[in-house]
């Protein structure tokens, strides 16, 4: 590979990272929130909102089930609004974080979920407030898995910022499309799966870790 392909692929890993990081940022602060409340929020829980529950649930539901590529291409009013562009590394982190907060959501919702009830009913015993409950026991108590769920996401997300690279959201999937498939350079499309395969098993090893190193079980033994 020459040097000049090295850059390419150098910079494109940049901007892949740059749009998975600031994605997931973005993301997770609207989903944990949303997640939190999607899960303590239905008749006789903590925030019963059973109603807004239901309806919170249902965009979230709508969201998930779009077809990231459709999604793209459905929200380029809403993309060009915010940034004044529909293609570009900045633009790609509207889609890229419209597909990632209800992933999030649903994914820390079924976190908080898996938490040993007793636990909320021995808090409520005590005299702890509503949200107290949700930041001393049940945050703590889920966070392996949370931090499991996480991972996924940011997995799921440098997937997602390959694929919008095939609509000009640039990083390594534009790189991909423009060398390795468009101008018939099968290394340079080579050199891009490498590089994301290595981005994935960085992420997926350092989320194992943290997530060993949140369980109380593990730490035990």
């Amino acid at each position: 590979m020459s040097a000049n392909m090295f850059w390419l692929l150098w910079s494109a890993t940049l901007d892949t990272l740059f749009m998975v990081a600031v994605s997931a940022l973005i993301g997770v602060a609207i989903g944990a929130p949303l997640g939190i409340f999607l899960a303590t929020s239905r008749k006789g829980e903590l925030f019963a909102a059973p109603i807004l529950n239901r309806i919170l649930g249902a965009i979230v539901n709508a969201l998930r089930s779009t077809p990231f590529i459709i999604l793209v291409v459905a929200i380029i009013p809403f993309t060009r609004l915010l940034t004044g562009t529909s293609i570009g590394t900045t633009a790609a982190i509207v889609p890229l974080t419209v597909a990632t907060f209800p992933f999030v959501a649903r994914l820390i919702e079924s976190s908080i979920r898996e938490v040993d009830p007793g636990l909320i009913e021995a808090a409520r015993a005590m005299g702890a407030s509503p949200l107290q409950i949700v930041l001393k026991v049940l945050v703590p108590e889920a966070r392996p898995s949370i931090t499991l769920g996480l991972t996924l996401t940011v997995v799921s997300l440098i997937g997602y910022s390959a694929m919008v690279g095939a609509v000009g959201g640039g990083g390594l999937g534009d790189l991909g499309i423009r060398y390795g498939y468009q101008r018939f350079m099968p290394e340079m499309m080579l050199a891009v799966v490498v590089v994301l395969i290595v981005l994935v098993q960085a992420v997926q090893s350092t989320g194992d870790k943290l997530a060993r190193h949140f369980d109380k079980r593990s730490r035990s033994n």
